[in-house]
């Protein structure tokens, strides 16, 4: 387990807010330069970012059967697709998704326990004023992008971690549904598996059910948004603003390299669309 005395020092943070949709990419090379800066500094990072309405997909999700049907699917609803640099399946992205990562030097989680990474942001949500509503850790099997550490309220799933390391660091990476209509995103993602596998919907991808997810506005007592989530996470983790100098990061070569490689890893989906 990560202990506060670990934490005490004061988080950079990073504060991304909407991405263009002309820069899709740039979070996810940016998390990882980030990781590596977070562990050859010894510093601890906090990273918010959100991408226009988009279904980021896990490189499991590129080897459905039927992948230029599951493509098209999405693209007529409107979205954007991605193939992300990690594991994983696909999740959602819009206006009403926050992505947090909390990134640190791996020094600071045991190096044997991984779930060590998953209880630390799953603890720092739960501090927060939406830990009264008794927030459940497990996997809620028919959600999109299903994990050991979904995290639930009654029942139904607000969130997902996931985790990366890159060297000397380790990202802790959470999607949060705050407030819009999760049944609708769960549609889409299950449209994509269903246009995808065909007969084969729910072998060896999740059988998504829209209604298996919720918000935090839909749950909350008063109203809730993407402002108010981060000033919850923020009121409980010490920290300074570091968002001015983010620009500094795009200038390096390790920045510039990841791009590539996202942009590569994201041919398949521009050919396929290209046809379409």
């Amino acid at each position: 387990m990560v202990g506060e005395e670990d934490l005490m020092k004061e988080a950079l943070l990073f504060d991304q807010g909407m991405l263009p949709e002309n820069d899709l990419f740039n979070p996810f090379a940016l998390t990882d330069v980030l990781t590596e800066f977070s562990g050859e500094q010894v510093q601890p990072i906090i990273h918010f970012w959100q991408l226009p309405k988009t279904l980021i997909l896990g490189m499991k999700d590129s080897r459905v059967t039927y992948l230029e049907d599951a493509l098209k699917t999405v693209q007529q609803k409107e979205y954007r697709l991605l193939l992300r640099n990690a594991g994983g399946l696909g999740v959602i992205s819009d206006e009403g998704i926050l992505n947090v990562s909390l990134i640190l030097p791996k020094e600071s989680i045991a190096a044997s326990s991984i779930d060590d990474g998953y209880q630390t942001m799953a603890d720092w949500l739960s501090r927060t004023a939406f830990g009264k509503l008794g927030i459940e850790i497990g996997e809620v099997f028919d959600s999109y992008c299903p994990g050991n550490y979904d995290l639930s309220i009654n029942g139904k799933k607000i969130a997902g971690i996931a985790q990366r390391r890159v060297k000397e660091g380790v990202a802790i990476m959470m999607y949060l549904s705050v407030n819009g209509n999760q049944r609708i995103r769960g549609e889409v993602v299950r449209a994509f598996y269903q246009s995808g596998l065909k007969e084969q919907f729910g072998v060896d991808y999740p059988p998504v059910e829209p209604n298996s997810m919720t918000t935090l506005n839909d749950v909350f007592p008063s109203e809730v948004s993407i402002a108010s989530v981060k000033k919850e996470l923020l009121e409980v983790m010490p920290h300074r603003d570091q968002t001015t100098a983010i620009s500094d990061f795009y200038l390096l070569e390790d920045y510039q390299r990841r791009i590539q490689h996202m942009q590569q890893r994201n041919k398949i989906i521009q050919e396929v669309l290209h046809e379409l």
